[in-house]
């Protein structure tokens, strides 16, 4: 309608077109899983910093954010889902790391939080970011209710075991790399 309204009674040309806006209707929900087990700690401070940067950018887009840890003996709800706030870094910076690797259990937390906000609004984007490098002999299914999964590979050194590639092709996923991701924060 705006590329009507400003043609007017004219010949319809290039500098007449308006473009819509081309957001979700029912908004985005960005659900971070973030590994939180001992082998990931040589790469949890890149992963925070990156996260950090994410809430931050979707705050000013208005997307709702939830972030879940698991690492030790459980998995945990640390946020959302919500807006972000600006007060991220006091409550992103002090999460630690050490311990088993509860993947199952993270996933689970993953699943019941996207499955809620389905179920509140069903037209909303649900993305799954899973933050790991990979190194857990379990496996668990990919969360039913989210629309896209993206697999941020965190895994350093230099034997790379693959465990984050074979999981993002398991459950037919995106797969990043955190160095090639947090070098744009």
């Amino acid at each position: 309608m705006p590329t009507l309204v400003r043609k007017g009674p004219h010949k319809l040309d290039r500098t007449h077109l308006r473009y819509a806006d081309e957001q979700a209707p029912g908004g985005e929900l960005h659900c971070f899983l973030l590994d939180g087990s001992a082998s990931m700690l040589g790469s949890l401070a890149q992963a925070k910093g990156w996260l950090l940067d994410s809430f931050d950018r979707l705050a000013r887009a208005r997307a709702e954010v939830a972030l879940i840890r698991f690492g030790g003996d459980r998995a945990q709800v640390l946020f959302g889902p919500a807006v972000p706030r600006w007060w991220n870094e006091r409550w992103i910076e002090p999460i630690g790391g050490g311990g088993a690797t509860p993947f199952p259990a993270g996933v689970a937390a993953a699943s019941r939080l996207l499955d809620r906000a389905k179920q509140r609004r069903a037209s909303q984007v649900r993305v799954l970011w899973l933050l790991t490098d990979g190194r857990t002999n379990d496996a668990a299914p990919r969360p039913a209710a989210a629309d896209r999964v993206v697999v941020v590979n965190c895994e350093q050194g230099r034997i790379a075991l693959g465990g984050s590639e074979r999981l993002a092709r398991a459950w037919h996923a995106e797969s990043l790399r955190l160095d090639d991701i947090a070098q744009h924060v």
